[in-house]
């Protein structure tokens, strides 16, 4: 691989708190090393039509502090063909982009993964999505500031469930992962949380029931992930099976992908966005960064997209103690 002269950085996917503090150190770090940056907007989408625009010091300056992204994002069926690929690579070539800074999750990285197999240029993945659910990285970047949006909202919800007796079924994002709803439900204090990975031969919401409301409780917050119909699901089937109850939805949804990035997920982009610069001058390519017990880590793209992380058993246990 030739030496890195310039480089690019494309947002992609789902939007997280960090993002524009993740940009902002890959552009400062890079142009300390003496590198040109392009910003890629639009994401994948961007890079097919030539949206492309230099970025400078003063592009990224009082940025960190804001939620979204400054480079936009957007969903691209055309990148998923190889035709769409090859595209985007004749402008990273008319750029003379020797290198490419990935921010996104599982779908955005495996992108990035195709892109260099079939095409000469040199990829880092920082991991930005509000799920967490990444393989080698003990965080992601934007998770930290969905999960205390989510506490926040379930703080508020409860006043209103313990004002009328009501069970509350909260959805939260997630796709297949249950780290939003598992982390909230102990942050929050909420009564159970109803996850993916959990065991598929126990019926959840009957574990739920008979734990706690029948023992003491007449309100409860339950934290539901997304999938297999989410929270109206287990509200319908508490409507049909224990009518005595008075049962409410809240389905948070965008809410969690707003909002100004904490203090966490701000030193977290940054520390990775350095380290994404700092992983190219090393020769790295093809690598997500990842971050380990606070050390800063590289993992394969290919690892991070294919290997499904597992979620803390030992946190399972913590909530079902606390709830009881």
């Amino acid at each position: 691989m030739k030496d890195i002269k310039t480089i690019g950085v494309l947002t992609s996917g789902g939007d997280s708190p960090g993002m524009n503090a993740a940009i902002r150190a890959v552009t400062r770090s890079a142009i300390f090393a003496g590198w040109k940056v392009y910003g890629i907007y639009r994401g994948w989408e961007g890079l097919i039509n030539g949206e492309i625009k230099e970025l400078t010091n003063e592009s990224v300056s009082s940025t960190i502090q804001r939620g979204g992204t400054i480079l936009k994002t957007a969903r691209s069926d055309e990148f998923r063909t190889p035709e769409g690929r090859t595209k985007a690579y004749e402008h990273l070539r008319k750029y003379k982009i020797d290198a490419l800074i990935v921010l996104g999750g599982n779908g955005s990285l495996s992108g990035a993964q195709e892109l260099a197999r079939e095409h000469e240029i040199a990829i880092v993945g920082l991991p930005g999505t509000i799920d967490n659910d990444l393989y080698g990285t003990d965080y992601t970047i934007g998770y930290d500031t969905a999960l205390n949006t989510i506490m926040d909202c379930v703080d508020k919800i409860r006043d209103t469930a313990t004002s009328h007796d009501r069970i509350f079924f909260v959805e939260v994002m997630g796709r297949d992962a249950g780290f939003l709803a598992q982390n909230s439900a102990i942050a929050a204090g909420a009564e159970a949380a109803i996850i993916p990975e959990a065991n598929t031969d126990i019926d959840q919401l009957a574990s739920f029931i008979g734990r706690g409301i029948r023992k003491s409780k007449n309100s409860s917050i339950v934290l539901v992930s997304e999938k297999d119909g989410g929270a109206m699901h287990y509200a319908e089937r508490v409507r049909a099976e224990y009518p005595q109850y008075d049962v409410r939805v809240s389905i948070l949804g965008h809410l969690q992908r707003g909002g100004s990035p904490s203090a966490f997920d701000r030193i977290l982009a940054s520390r990775m966005g350095v380290a994404a610069i700092e992983a190219l001058k090393e020769g790295q390519r093809n690598i997500m960064i990842g971050i380990k017990d606070d050390t800063i880590v590289y993992i394969p793209i290919s690892k991070a997209v294919k290997i499904d992380k597992p979620i803390d058993s030992e946190l399972r246990n913590v909530l079902d103690i606390l709830s009881t």
